[in-house]
């Protein structure tokens, strides 16, 4: 099978964020994700087992495992893999991901215990984290340097066996998968970054499949290929710099919220392929997602908020209060056609109601210094708990532990008291009703523009194989995750 990605890994080690969300092909988490909802398990022998108070979990795993390089998989490897996540030493780029874990200790080789620092019911989303031999981590040293990095060992149903970089990489079944070897024995993954380049190699037959923008997915799925899109917890925001004098005001930020048009954006920039956002939680979550938190398009009202609020309209359109001009700017990586397009989406409803976004497309290394006083498109998201999903997005205790982690600097208490909530509560009907109060709370005093979720889309060959189910995707997408997120279980069609 032939492949063409338009984005090419730093790393495969799972300790610098390789496969984070799960679905990495060399390697497994203890659970991992069904595709729809749910957790499922892999390297554990069974779901997890919670304490009472959720603090401690405790998790039995497969047996007669083994990695890649022929090693058996035991309760070692799980405690190694961990700690190295945690321990400084180690400078894991995950390592903020995992900050509720106070230790893991073996209690036999077959059985995990984890204890955290907190109650935390979302701790079985942290454990698909892909699990690395504890050899590969016996030395206490920066991950940056290790051969994980171009060499992974993993237990995951294909092995690499050449990665040239900037071109291609390919992988091959792992014989001895303990889910069985895989049907597809070898993928080739071209590297092409170029959206219209690989349509148009996709067009001549060149490739089995790839990932593309939307509207340009549907001009080439034809004559013997499919497209398919697949819906996705991954959102497009507006993160506003809450502690400047004009995108940081209360009045602000609601009539921003109003004054957007996103059923417009998603018709002209997504070709009808994504949802409304309003809050960071999808309907896809099912009983976590609140359908009353959301925001009517309503220019008229947005005008009189900012009316309301003593922001007049300048004789250019623009509004100023107390001689400060209603004017903020917005950042969207350079490289990302669509950001961009959102980006100007945004910054043309919001001059229709006397706010003036200025736009800059900036290099991923110059954002940090400039979050502080700019806005920023981003994106993020993962299907498979609403914690992760919602968190290090809105929490104020998140704040200053991340460049991306509540990037404008929000605080809210109601919505901060109620995902804490959330966190620690074990009884499914409570803790939704603490995400939709959260989201409550959120739509009352917004700290962002939520825009959309976006489908991820792909064109697919046809004919060949059985086995695609469409997946509910996280922010990362492309052929780890696509219609392939689950191609080790692929037959041939008979």
């Amino acid at each position: 099978m032939l492949l063409a990605d338009g984005y090419e890994p730093d790393s495969l080690n799972p300790l610098l964020g390789y496969g984070q969300e799960g679905a990495a092909k060399f390697y497994d988490g203890l659970l991992a994700f069904d595709g729809r909802s749910a957790l499922r398990p892999a390297l554990a022998a069974e779901q997890p087992q919670a304490s009472p108070d959720a603090r401690t979990w405790t998790v039995r795993l497969r047996d007669g495992v083994r990695f890649h390089d022929g090693t058996s998989f035991d309760a070692d490897d799980v405690v190694a893999t961990y700690r190295a996540a945690i321990d400084p030493a180690y400078a894991s780029t995950v390592s903020s991901d995992f900050d509720m874990l106070a230790d893991v200790q073996a209690l036999d080789p077959r059985t995990v215990r984890f204890d955290l620092k907190i109650p935390y019911a979302a701790w079985p989303s942290k454990l698909v984290l892909g699990i690395v031999p504890a050899e590969k981590l016996a030395r206490p040293e920066p991950q940056e340097n290790s051969e994980l990095n171009t060499r992974p060992v993993g237990t995951g149903p294909y092995k690499l066996v050449d990665w040239r970089r900037g071109d291609q990489m390919t992988w091959e079944a792992n014989p001895d998968y303990w889910g069985g070897a895989p049907a597809i024995s070898r993928i080739t993954v071209v590297f092409a970054k170029d959206d219209n380049t690989r349509a148009q190699r996709l067009a001549s037959g060149e490739f089995d499949g790839t990932v593309l923008p939307p509207v340009l997915a549907e001009s080439v799925g034809r004559d013997g290929y499919r497209t398919v899109h697949h819906s996705t917890a991954d959102f497009r925001s507006i993160a506003l710099p809450n502690t400047h004098p004009v995108a940081g005001d209360r009045a602000v930020r609601l009539a921003l919220n109003l004054a957007v048009n996103r059923e417009g954006m998603i018709r002209a920039l997504l070709g009808g392929h994504g949802k409304p956002a309003y809050t960071p939680i999808p309907e896809s979550m099912g009983a976590h997602h609140e359908p009353a938190a959301r925001f009517d398009f309503d220019p008229r009202r947005a005008a009189r908020v900012l009316d309301d609020a003593g922001w007049r309209v300048g004789a250019d359109g623009i509004r100023e209060r107390g001689g400060v001009r209603a004017r903020f700017t917005v950042m969207y990586f350079a490289d990302d056609s669509l950001r961009r397009d959102l980006a100007r989406a945004f910054a043309s409803d919001a001059q229709a109601v006397g706010i003036q976004v200025d736009l800059a497309g900036v290099d991923r290394s110059a954002v940090p210094g400039r979050l502080a006083t700019d806005g920023i498109v981003l994106g993020g998201g993962n299907p498979m708990d609403p914690d992760p999903q919602s968190y290090t997005t809105l929490h104020s205790s998140v704040i200053g532990t991340g460049t991306y982690n509540n990037p404008g600097r929000y605080r809210n208490a109601e919505v901060d008291a109620a995902l804490d909530s959330a966190r620690q509560e074990l009884d499914p009907a409570r803790r939704a009703e603490y995400y939709r109060q959260a989201q409550r709370a959120y739509v009352a005093d917004p700290g962002l523009v939520y825009l959309a979720f976006i489908d991820h889309s792909y064109v697919m060959r046809e004919g060949h194989w059985t086995g695609y189910q469409a997946p509910v995707e996280p922010h990362t997408h492309g052929t780890t995750w696509g219609p392939w997120w689950n191609v080790e279980t692929w037959k041939p069609q008979a």
